[in-house]
């Protein structure tokens, strides 16, 4: 059996990743309105606290967990550690005597307890001093009237978490309004709407992009490319190394580092530190979730009987976030490399067997199950080879975000 999970991130003020809301269902057939509240949050506690004690798919960031009405009662928080993750209050939950006594103990304990999708009311107030964290849907509540409700409540200490921020400008709006924490999609779209020149580490960026999409590597190009800026160069040779430990000693030089990889990891380790050399004033998720896409993308692509290339996969999901990465209209970008007519087309029309790839896998990052079930259909894949693919990509991007943000020693 497996168990289906995305993972939508939480960001601060910083847009820096402070951690992730999971987000269980029983797979694309057996979607949310088939599956109670409660099977959905022990499944997820089975499957991702218990074997390994803590969640790895989180990077070792807090997991935001939904807890619905019964499991708060029975205190099933209780049997992990406190700082295991955080416990959403589902605002299915009946605000009643037996619940408040479960989220005073919670609280006494040192739990941190969130509000979800919450919507101010009466009986709600008494639970306010044992809350840490009020979550409002800011497509449900308008953010002016969280704003009212944030200054009327200042005194207390409790962090607000604006859920479904869609766009740069509601994330500014809702920062101004007082809000701690941002929950949504806002960071996957270019933050200025008009044009800009692109800076010199997104050009350096880019002409690596042009170089690794060409049926053969030119080295000396590429070495060239490198060669001006420093930064780049040092953050390639110190990985460098870091991946071929077991030498007797170590890559001193670029050129030794491009022989020494061979082309096959020349492209791929190119595409990663050049995604995260144009992405350091960018938010982490955002790096992640290109190198997660990609990653996944590449794995369905094997598995489907439809001959779709893992390669071109994987470049058309490290590619879908490639407007916010560079914060260009993404089809200005597409005409400067040396992209496929069939990569192309699924990145702007999401058309074609890679464009239902695309699909599947921003579904999935929004735990969209119903389209999930229907690209699983579509690309004649196994629904566990996509959970499969789901788990070992994120898992995988996380253990690379890990040796990409080591400090120097």
């Amino acid at each position: 059996m497996y168990s289906y999970l995305a993972r939508q991130p939480i960001l601060n003020k910083d847009k820096v990743t402070i951690g992730y809301e999971l987000l269980f269902r029983d797979g694309p057939e057996n979607s949310f309105p088939n599956i109670c509240d409660e099977t959905a949050t022990n499944r997820l506690l089975i499957d991702n606290f218990f074997s390994s004690g803590s969640n790895q798919v989180t990077g070792g960031k807090r997991g935001f967990v939904n807890f619905p009405h019964a499991s708060l009662i029975q205190r099933v928080p209780l049997l992990f550690p406190k700082k295991s993750f955080i416990i959403e209050i589902l605002e299915t939950c009946e605000p009643n005597d037996e619940l408040l006594e479960a989220v005073i103990e919670l609280n006494q304990k040192g739990y941190t307890l969130a509000l979800d999708d919450f919507i101010p009311s009466p009986e709600w107030k008494r639970f306010i001093p044992y809350i840490h964290i009020i979550k409002f849907d800011i497509r449900v509540t308008p953010i002016e009237k969280c704003m009212l409700f944030i200054r009327l409540h200042k005194t207390i200490k409790i962090k607000y978490l604006a859920e479904k921020v869609e766009t740069y400008e509601e994330f500014v709006r809702a920062k101004d309004a007082g809000f701690d924490f941002f929950q949504g999609y806002f960071f996957s779209k270019p933050e200025m709407l008009q044009r800009k020149s692109l800076s010199p580490s997104s050009l350096t960026t880019l002409r690596l992009y042009q170089e690794i999409c060409q049926s053969e590597v030119d080295y000396n190009k590429i070495e060239e490319i490198i060669a001006t800026d420093v930064s780049l160069s040092y953050k390639l040779l110190r990985h460098v190394n870091g991946m071929f430990v077991i030498r007797a000693k170590p890559i001193s030089s670029f050129k030794q580092a491009l022989v020494y990889l061979g082309e096959e990891r020349l492209r791929r380790f190119i595409t990663f530190v050049a995604t995260s050399h144009a992405l350091e004033n960018k938010p982490q998720s955002l790096y992640n979730l290109s190198l997660q896409r990609a990653q996944f993308c590449e794995r369905l692509g094997a598995r489907s009987p439809l001959n779709i290339s893992s390669n071109q996969a994987f470049l058309m999901g490290l590619f879908s976030l490639l407007d916010s990465l560079l914060d260009q209209p993404l089809n200005e970008l597409l005409l400067l490399l040396p992209l496929s007519s069939e990569i192309k087309e699924a990145l702007l029309d999401h058309t074609g067997s890679l464009g239902m790839l695309l699909k599947l896998a921003m579904a999935y990052d929004t735990a969209d199950w119903d389209s999930v079930n229907q690209c699983t259909s579509a690309l004649k894949l196994k629904e566990s080879d996509v959970a499969d693919a789901y788990m070992s990509s994120v898992k995988w991007a996380t253990a690379f975000e890990r040796t990409m943000t080591k400090p120097d020693v």
